[in-house]
């Protein structure tokens, strides 16, 4: 069994997120290197993918999602919104059919599993030949499906939204339907099928998806992988079990990564990042969050905030504020920074304007807003 220290294992995960050094490619190949991009706020997935690339801008990332096609913007793990590369949409698709859904709705609510596959059936007609906005898709489904589709049942941020809104991510995560285009700043929904004719969910895929998460966020465990998809820890056992995996003792707890997969680097972690929102470094940490937030992170960086991470671990906050082609970007680090450091955060406030398109202005100071702020 290859045994390891968490330094070297923070050292490959952040080569292996483009971290320690630009991943060659375009978007779609960082977007596979670390298994999907969360794109929930799709400006902060425009900036980890653009922070991870040489000279990338957030156009470079709108324009591979929207003209060249090369992502695609679709429910992934957990059933949140991701980036994910086109080109192995149907491996997802497949994979993530496979994971056991229990819905988190209250049985008054909760569709049943038969109207659940009349309402993907309804959405996937529906968006075949079309773009449309979540009302206009509401009327298809409800027009095809019944008024109890249109009940306005789900708890929403502002009043109810109608029954069948439950089972869009499920639809998504099948390959029904996936993002389009906003007109204007409302959201459509899609069919992926527009510009991959031939394109049907991969049977068989989980390992492959598996593989692409151990790549990433190895070594790791089956209830860490199961943390990330929000799946039954017994089922991700299973799926470890029947992988080709090896074993890996990091400081005497034992995790696998994928078998001939057990290369390390001999360097300590190095290097200063600004992590936006949900990044997935730092955000899809599972059981590793006490060894990538110690000390004041554990309180000061909790929840959806954008992190300063320091030899690969977080050490401080920031928060920006655009205003035209300006951006405040205000780092609050959680202890002093030495003039090297001070250096690298230069450098790095640079290049956040870069790939935001804007002239950024750096102010080292208490970070004030809350999360998604």
């Amino acid at each position: 069994m290859t045994a390891v220290g968490w330094a070297r294992v923070c050292a490959r995960r952040l080569a292996r997120h483009g971290l320690a050094a630009p991943l060659a490619g375009g978007p779609a190949d960082v977007v596979a290197a670390t298994a999907g991009a969360h794109a929930q706020v799709l400006s902060a997935a425009e900036l980890s993918i653009g922070l991870r690339l040489d000279g990338a801008t957030r156009a470079d990332v709108r324009h591979a999602l929207w003209t060249e096609r090369s992502l695609v913007k679709t429910f992934g793990p957990r059933g949140t919104v991701h980036l994910l590369p086109t080109r192995d949409l149907p491996r997802w698709t497949g994979a993530l059919a496979e994971v056991p859904y229990t819905s988190p709705m209250q049985a008054p609510v909760r569709l049943s599993d038969e109207r659940t596959e009349q309402v993907v059936a309804a959405i996937e007609d529906a968006v075949t030949d079309a773009e449309l906005t979540v009302d206009e898709l509401s009327d298809a489904v409800v027009a095809a499906c019944g008024s109890w589709a249109g009940d306005p049942v789900m708890e929403a941020f502002q009043g109810k939204w109608p029954r069948w809104r439950q089972a869009l991510p499920q639809a998504g995560l099948r390959g029904a339907v996936c993002f389009g285009p906003n007109r204007g700043r409302k959201t459509t929904y899609t069919s992926p099928r527009r510009w991959l004719p031939d394109f049907a969910p991969a049977p068989g895929a989980l390992p492959e998806v598996l593989a692409a998460y151990l790549h990433a966020y190895g070594p790791s465990t089956p209830d860490r992988f199961a943390n990330w998809l929000v799946a039954p820890a017994a089922w991700a056992r299973k799926v470890f079990a029947a992988a080709e995996l090896a074993e890996v003792e990091v400081d005497g707890e034992v995790a696998w990564v994928s078998k001939g997969d057990t290369e390390f680097p001999d360097d300590p972690p190095r290097g200063l990042q600004l992590l936006p929102y949900f990044d997935g470094y730092a955000y899809s940490v599972g059981n590793d969050k006490a060894r990538l937030y110690p000390g004041a992170a554990a309180a000061r960086a909790a929840g959806n905030v954008q992190v300063l991470l320091v030899d690969g671990v977080v050490a401080g906050r920031w928060h920006q504020r655009r205003s035209g082609r300006r951006i405040a970007i205000t780092v609050e680090p959680f202890g002093d920074l030495t003039t090297a450091r001070r250096r690298e955060l230069d450098a790095q406030v640079e290049r956040v304007g870069a790939i935001l398109e804007g002239t950024p202005e750096l102010i080292i100071g208490e970070v004030t807003v809350g999360g998604h702020a």
